[in-house]
């Protein structure tokens, strides 16, 4: 039986995973006598904030912090995001820790890989990927591919030229890119390279001291050399052909990259812990609203998405009783009829319940009839900040 479907039949509640993730972490800082922090975005859900930013860097700040270990191992799931925040991460936890292992069994991608790549080690499972070194920019209202994003420009370029125009739709948009955008692109780009080079000498290579074949001496340059052809294999894009291309264990012992990974299957013991933390997030994120984990042992902090629905029904020019809200599931669909009582009267219990509306749930957690597990916070929020009350649980 599959990990996946051995959590499901246990029928666990949202409560539940969250334990057993935080009970995994603690099983895993034992195999490996060290701390393990987890980082993990729910790739795939359409929410801007997936990607890693600045304001991950001040959450994995405010718990890593005041930790007493000298050792790092960085559980991380990312489709990618801001080289500036990966910037900010690596210096701060390369100042914090002595030495640092990054654990890959899903997605890290674009500056996910640029992360990893800041690490002592590198542990994968079978399953985990990297993928080519990007930056994400913000083009309008869009976050694109930096390298997809030139690429364009310059096929437009080509195509100019050669036919001497462009058609009325790519010259409209051409029209509206500004020099200092696509300055600011390629900026991006090298910006990413640079950071490569700079930290796979001075972390991943440090204990590089002789080649394997040959056993001479490594110097600081044949270091830096070496940084630099990863660096440019990694933004081959002409290799890779998508930016979201998975890049595996084997391509990244090949012969044209070479770095040295340890696999994460070869222990029994460390593979089944790992591969059920890659589980217990998938499953968290399949369902509930939780789109973003920050975990380590002891604490944890779940980014939530707000279900999008109708604004909450509060009686305009006096002191409200009681509020409304509509939810609706977004798993399943179904529309929830949810009030909130700001007096402690029971007939406000009893008209609602006999027009099918259910409690503020204690927990500001409602359980769909689907299993799908809605987080109430953001809209308790709301219903209090508008109202100027707070809800009677």
């Amino acid at each position: 039986m599959g990990l996946m479907s051995e959590y499901i039949n246990r029928r666990m509640s949202a409560k539940e995973m969250e334990e057993e993730l935080l009970r995994l972490i603690g099983k895993y800082n034992k195999i490996r006598n060290t701390y393990l922090f987890v980082y993990a975005g729910a790739i795939g859900k359409p929410i801007p904030d997936i990607p890693l930013s600045m304001d991950d860097y001040y959450i994995v700040f405010d718990m890593l912090k005041d930790v007493n270990s000298d050792n790092l191992d960085f559980y991380i799931e990312t489709p990618g995001g801001s080289g500036e925040a990966v910037e900010e991460i690596v210096r701060f936890i390369r100042n914090k820790f002595s030495k640092i292992a990054f654990v890959v069994s899903g997605e890290a991608k674009s500056a996910g890989t640029i992360l990893v790549l800041s690490g002592d080690d590198i542990l994968m499972t079978n399953s985990g990927s990297l993928g080519p070194i990007d930056a994400q920019v913000k083009i309008g209202r869009s976050v694109i591919s930096a390298y997809d994003y030139i690429e364009w420009v310059n096929e437009k370029r080509e195509e100019a030229e050669k036919a001497g125009k462009l058609n009325p739709f790519n010259a409209t948009m051409v029209a509206q890119i500004s020099p200092g955008e696509l300055s600011g692109v390629h900026h991006a780009l090298k910006f990413a390279e640079e950071l490569v080079v700079e930290w796979l000498p001075k972390y991943k290579f440090k204990n590089w001291n002789v080649t394997e074949t040959r056993k001479i001496p490594v110097t600081d340059e044949m270091k830096r050399r070496r940084a630099e052809e990863i660096a440019s294999e990694l933004m081959n894009h002409a290799r890779w052909r998508s930016h979201g291309r998975s890049i595996k264990i084997s391509d990244l012992e090949s012969e044209s990259i070479g770095l040295k990974i340890i696999k994460v299957d070869d222990d029994p013991q460390l593979r089944d812990t790992v591969y059920r933390i890659q589980t217990i997030c998938r499953l968290l994120f399949a369902g509930t609203t939780t789109y973003k984990i920050f975990a380590t042992e002891k604490e944890k902090i779940f980014k939530q998405a707000v279900p999008v629905g109708p604004p909450p029904k509060i009686p305009a020019g006096k002191t409200p009783d009681v509020a409304e809200v509509e939810v609706k599931c977004p798993s399943c669909g179904k529309h929830h009829k949810i009030y909130a009582k700001f007096i402690p009267d029971p007939k406000i219990d009893e008209k609602f319940r006999n027009k099918g509306a259910k409690p503020f749930p204690r927990d500001n957690k409602l359980i769909c009839d689907c299993g799908f597990e809605i987080d109430l916070s953001g809209i308790k929020n709301e219903i209090e900040a508008r109202s100027g009350k707070k809800i009677i649980i």
